[in-house]
């Protein structure tokens, strides 16, 4: 019997199926910092202790995006180890801080199975949870992910896909608890612009680029404990489709999420992701880019030192986006279009 995991393949999914992940991850201020070199986040909430504690935080919490990653770095060996790509987000919500010195842990259900046309791989839908060392949720979400087949004759299974909301509802947004915008500090922060002066239509150009480097993103792989083949081992992605490694989709999301700041800095932490899709493949020498389109301002219950920002965060690649390119006539993607998510933010109110 050997002992050494080639992780699932589509045929070992089944709906129902409980994935119980390994290895729990303690998260430091050396997580933190290497967060920030590695994305250049300035939201003020997540780069200053005493920010945090004018804004009434006990500490310091660790960046929404961070925490994704930790608990999606959880997920990969059992769920995308052997994947093509990561397809898409939904349901995505943020339920509690996390701070350095919490250990985090995770689990998945299965709750979705499609076998492709090509006979080659299957979408799975998983829905994933994080908690910390107290056992309460940090992280609660759906992703579905291409999986390569064990063996192209295995028959298809039933198809199950999951029905999941367009968006995240008001009433399940979580503010992080002691939170307050009460005595907010803009000048600090970075920005004269709160909730009240967006308008929902507008749209952003977030005017900066940042080029990926090739051991960026490795860096950021194993630092997220994300295992998937795509993302790190050349030997075998170069008879893959495109001949090299894909940077991890989460590099491309906290690159745009980073590159927001420059019109969006009051935006201080994310509450939910309410949808998203990784449009195309992204590697190391692109440089992405970023805009936003405002959505919808959202007024949290009992609330009115602070309200949600549901935005649209488009990243690019080798393209600026001057134009806010999206798509073309025929509906589709524009190639240099890598991310379309949708986010609902938390941000200051006068």
């Amino acid at each position: 019997m050997s002992k050494t995991y080639a992780g699932n393949y589509f045929e070992d999914f089944q709906v129902g199926q409980e994935l119980l992940h390994t290895s729990p991850r303690t998260v430091t201020d050396g997580d933190a910092a290497m967060y920030t070199a590695l994305y250049g986040a300035r939201f003020a909430l997540t780069s200053g202790a005493t920010f945090a504690a004018s804004m009434g935080m006990e500490r310091m919490p660790l960046d929404a995006m961070l925490v994704f990653h930790i608990v999606f770095g959880k997920t990969v060996p059992e769920v995308s180890l052997n994947a093509v790509a990561n397809l898409g987000y939904a349901d995505c919500r943020f339920t509690a801080p996390v701070f350095a010195g919490d250990t985090l842990t995770a689990r998945s259900e299965v709750i979705g199975v499609k076998a492709n046309r090509d006979g080659k791989t299957g979408v799975v839908h998983v829905h994933s949870i994080g908690t910390n060392q107290h056992g309460e949720t940090v992280l609660d979400y759906v992703r579905w992910v291409m999986v390569r087949k064990r063996n192209e004759s295995s028959p298809a299974p039933e198809t199950v896909i999951p029905d999941l909301p367009s968006v995240v509802s008001p009433a399940d947004l979580v503010v992080p608890a002691g939170l307050s915008g009460t005595a907010y500090d803009a000048v600090l922060a970075g920005s004269e612009f709160l909730w009240d002066d967006y308008e929902i239509g507008e749209r952003i150009d977030h005017v900066d680029g940042m080029t990926i480097e090739e051991a960026e993103h490795m860096l950021a792989t194993r630092l997220f404990h994300n295992t998937a083949k795509v993302h790190f081992n050349q030997f075998v992605e170069q008879h893959g489709r495109f001949g090299r490694r894909i940077v991890y989709g989460g590099h491309v999301i906290s690159i745009a999420r980073a590159l927001s700041y420059n019109g969006l800095a009051n935006a201080q932490t994310i509450l939910a992701i309410n949808g998203g899709t990784h449009c195309n493949p992204t590697f190391a020498g692109d440089t992405v880019h970023a805009w936003s389109e405002v959505l919808d301002k959202v007024a949290l219950p009992g609330r009115t030192d602070v309200g949600a920002l549901r935005t649209r965060l488009v990243a690019t690649k080798d393209l600026p986006a001057t134009d806010f390119p999206l798509k073309g006539e025929d509906g589709r993607y524009l190639p240099n279009v890598v991310l379309d998510l949708d986010l609902t933010l938390l941000i200051p109110r006068r």
